[in-house]
């Protein structure tokens, strides 16, 4: 009985979602936690934008990784590049809890450098994971690598339902005690600090390092390619093109699991596509939208940048866990469903832009619209992204290595572009807790 159990779908199921959790649920808890670190840490308004670029450059690990698969692709042990980032990211949030709030003096001016030392620690980690985790799910048949993206969502969701338990980003504005009529922002106490929410993190890295270490032990015998040549007989080649539409080269590209398709069967119109639709969302949802959050969220408030955040994160796993039962193949549909995404991106913008002054200021239905255009956003992204995951996975391995290329690429392009916008031009303007900031 307990040999059903452990062979059973299920179980493998809820291995991967946690597996697929660890990958970027480091980033995830960084992000989240932003609203209690900009009241707290000396950047400040800017810390979005230096998590942003210090993610960007943890893309020397995949850069690494996928330099060795180039020139020695079966050199590099997967499972062993794995265990390290996860020990790694094991032992970064532990530091990380314990040395979050330390600053340092650099050229007269604080700054966090702990913290932002271990955060690219992290980043490294993360980044390495979408060219690492990724091709290692290609030992599985099509449907886990959807549970490996709710996994992903999880990484979202875990940190934001304790987020929301923290009770972080009130705030009330009391009169001065200088006696001078003006008011001072008064924050009000977390249900417990940062360095327990890091604990939480740590707990939950080593959960999801267990995860890997039990489907190890239970990798298919045959990798998910080899399943399709013991097919039946009596598929067509049509109807196995159709039901894989990226293979263009038929069956035959499914021999070899490192390698399943050739440079000139995969480097199509409709693969470039997707990949790069796929660079484009991240872009938008790991480099340049992240780094302008606070300012379109904080003029409205404290609480609409937390409700912003966290309620943002809570869609990526339902669009997740959407795409399980919806998946859209149609290339136009993918593009009807990014524009949508992208025409909410667009406001955000425009609202970081306008900051501090943007429009519907001070009323109710400005910070459900901005909040809301927050979820919609992420939540349409999120499942561009899951869709072409599993839409490339049918392509092979090496597929998926590029998967993971083109998504660390499109973070590194976008958070880059924004950071000397927001850091060294000052071109997004903050507001002040307390005060009124619109007046001529």
């Amino acid at each position: 009985m307990a040999d059903y159990q452990w062979n059973s779908g299920a179980v493998t199921h809820i291995l991967v979602a946690l597996f697929g959790m660890g990958s970027w649920i480091s980033v995830n808890s960084l992000w989240v936690e932003v609203p209690v670190m900009v009241n707290v840490l000396p950047e400040g308004w800017n810390l979005p934008a230096y998590l942003s670029v210090l993610i960007a450059f943890g893309n020397l690990g995949p850069v690494v990784v996928t330099v060795i698969h180039h020139f020695a692709p079966e050199r590099l042990n997967e499972q062993l590049v794995i265990r390290i980032i996860q020990v790694l990211a094991i032992v970064a949030s532990a530091f990380l809890a314990i040395f979050w709030s330390h600053v340092v003096s650099v050229a007269g001016e604080l700054h966090s450098v702990p913290y932002l030392l271990l955060v690219f620690v992290l980043a490294v980690v993360c980044c390495t994971s979408n060219v690492t985790f990724l091709p290692f799910m290609f030992r599985f048949p099509p449907e886990y690598i959807r549970t490996f993206f709710v996994g992903q969502g999880l990484s979202a969701l875990f940190p934001c339902v304790v987020a929301l338990g923290q009770g972080m980003g009130k705030l009330e504005c009391l009169n001065s005690t200088t006696g001078n009529g003006t008011l001072e922002p008064y924050y009000f106490k977390a249900n417990f600090p940062a360095q327990n929410f890091f604990w939480f993190l740590f707990a939950m890295l080593v959960f999801s390092g267990l995860s890997f270490l039990a489907l190890t032990f239970h990798v298919p015998a045959q990798p998910a390619a080899e399943d399709a040549k013991g097919a039946d007989p009596s598929t067509t080649r049509e109807e196995f093109e159709e039901s894989h539409p990226l293979q263009n080269g038929g069956a035959e590209g499914l021999n070899d699991q490192v390698q399943p398709l050739t440079t000139e069967t995969f480097w199509t119109s409709h693969n470039i596509y997707l990949l790069v639709l796929l660079g484009i969302s991240n872009a938008l949802t790991n480099g340049i939208l992240p780094s302008v959050q606070s300012f379109s969220c904080l003029p409205y408030g404290t609480m609409t940048f937390h409700l912003s955040v966290v309620l943002g994160n809570i869609a990526n796993p339902l669009a997740c866990f959407i795409a399980m039962f919806v998946l859209c193949r149609s290339i136009m549909g993918l593009w009807a469903v990014s524009a949508v995404g992208g025409m909410f991106a667009a406001y955000l913008l425009a609202l970081a832009a306008l900051s501090p002054c943007p429009p519907l200021l001070g009323n109710t239905f400005g910070i459900s619209l901005v909040v809301t255009s927050w979820i919609i956003f992420t939540g349409v992204f999120s499942y561009v992204k899951v869709v072409i995951g599993s839409l490339l996975h049918e392509a092979g391995h090496t597929a998926l290595l590029w998967c993971g290329v083109f998504i660390q690429t499109g973070s590194l392009i976008g958070a880059l572009s924004m950071f000397p916008l927001v850091s060294i031009y000052n071109v997004f303007k903050r507001a002040q807790d307390c005060m009124d900031n619109c007046s001529d």
